[in-house]
């Protein structure tokens, strides 16, 4: 079997119904959590995809200019070599900003404030020509929870879906790395534990227990949207995917 590698930079960010509709495309995941002291690999030999998940951390310096998170420099680095190397990579929430500083985009604490709770985006006209967006529908719902954005992308990036306040929700670099900045592998558990106690929401005067139930309401709308897109990931990944996109000259940063 194809193996992606998964990295999980926070334990309150796991796979859950992500992993699941990967493994029903086919992939067996390896999962790092450097969160735990597990380290990095060198390079992606022997991976057939990169998955990047979300966390609380910052992908900019912090305040005193270092990294925020201690792995994020050699997880940067790996992007960049699966970039540059057409590895099949998939950035989620932290992971898309990641992917975007990698390349020397930018991410900064929102202007627009906190987003929190279901929400929807809107296709740009670009996603019609990517071969994993071109099937998700105009208007998909979608769970965000993030306090920071990406406020610019790399150059050469495409933008492939947007909302009012954040524009750049999601976005592909080259033709095998897509950066999504809202969530689609949580279930009402892992909801329910990001709200408990949450400053993000004490923050935005929200309710801890209405904002799970909206959350668990519009679950089965995003698993009708995302696990389609999810398992397409895994063809990609498995070569089982044409591969029909245009390749855009890219600035490949590192080796």
């Amino acid at each position: 079997m194809a193996t992606a590698l998964v990295i999980e930079n926070d334990p309150t960010d796991d796979l859950r119904r992500l992993g699941e509709w990967l493994a029903e495309g086919g992939l067996e995941l390896s999962v790092l959590r450097p969160h735990a002291g597990e380290d990095l690999p060198a390079d992606l030999d022997g991976y057939a995809a990169l998955v990047v998940l979300g966390g609380d951390q910052q992908a900019y310096p912090l305040p005193d200019g270092t990294p925020g998170a201690p792995w994020f420099p050699a997880l940067e680095g790996l992007l960049r070599k699966a970039v540059r190397h057409r590895v099949p990579t998939l950035g989620v929430c932290l992971g898309a900003q990641l992917l975007a500083t990698a390349h020397a985009g930018q991410v900064e604490r929102s202007p627009s404030g906190p987003e929190v709770g279901p929400a929807v985006v809107g296709k740009r006209d670009a996603a019609e020509g990517d071969p994993l967006f071109k099937y998700v529908p105009l208007i998909p719902d979608v769970l965000q929870w993030h306090s920071d954005e990406i406020t610019e992308l790399p150059r050469g990036a495409t933008l492939l879906a947007a909302s009012t306040r954040y524009p750049h929700q999601a976005f592909r670099l080259g033709d095998r790395a897509w950066g999504l900045q809202f969530h689609i592998e949580c279930d009402t558990a892992m909801i329910a534990e990001w709200a408990r106690d949450s400053e993000l929401l004490a923050e935005l005067g929200y309710d801890e227990e209405l904002v799970v139930a909206a959350c668990d309401r519009v679950l089965a709308d995003v698993e009708e949207v995302w696990q389609p897109f999810a398992v397409r990931f895994a063809a990609l990944a498995m070569g089982e995917l044409g591969d029909d996109v245009n390749r855009p000259s890219l600035p490949l940063l590192g080796h």
